[in-house]
């Protein structure tokens, strides 16, 4: 019992330490550029992607949100970026499956990612936690059409 307290107040510090100090904030040069919003909630993001050659070689986002919303952006553009663009949508299927409590692949290290998990106990806060991954689908699948 108590190893599982102890993971989730871990898992409660990685998350308020993406969002008070968080990693690539800010707008990329010629950049894919893709803006979404929860209007439930008002989380707002404003990514930016470069690709090249396949690969995203940086993301940065900026926006306004809740403290899932803002620290999920922040662990996203660390994950992706330096991956291949079917590297990064399968990270962006895994994080959904697991948001939404289904069996996912681990096979890909998440990293900081999975101190995400307990957000799938609350269904309304899912889309907050989601909302960066799918602006990043949204912008590699538009620089592949």
């Amino acid at each position: 019992m108590s190893s599982n307290v102890n993971l989730d107040t871990l898992y409660r510090q990685v998350i308020m330490d993406h969002y008070k100090n968080p990693r690539n904030k800010g707008s990329l040069d010629d950049s894919l550029t893709v803006d979404m919003n929860n209007p439930t909630c008002g989380d707002r993001i404003h990514l930016t992607l470069k690709v090249d050659d396949g690969k995203v070689t940086d993301a940065k986002f900026d926006g306004e949100g809740c403290s899932i919303s803002m620290a999920s952006a922040s662990m996203m553009t660390q994950a992706v970026k330096g991956q291949d663009i079917e590297t990064a949508l399968k990270m962006s299927e895994i994080f959904s499956n697991m948001m939404q409590g289904k069996e996912y692949d681990d096979s890909i290290d998440l990293g900081d990612i999975e101190a995400l998990q307990g957000v799938s106990k609350f269904p309304a806060r899912i889309k907050c936690a989601t909302l960066a991954w799918k602006a990043m689908e949204k912008g590699v699948n538009n620089k592949e059409k």
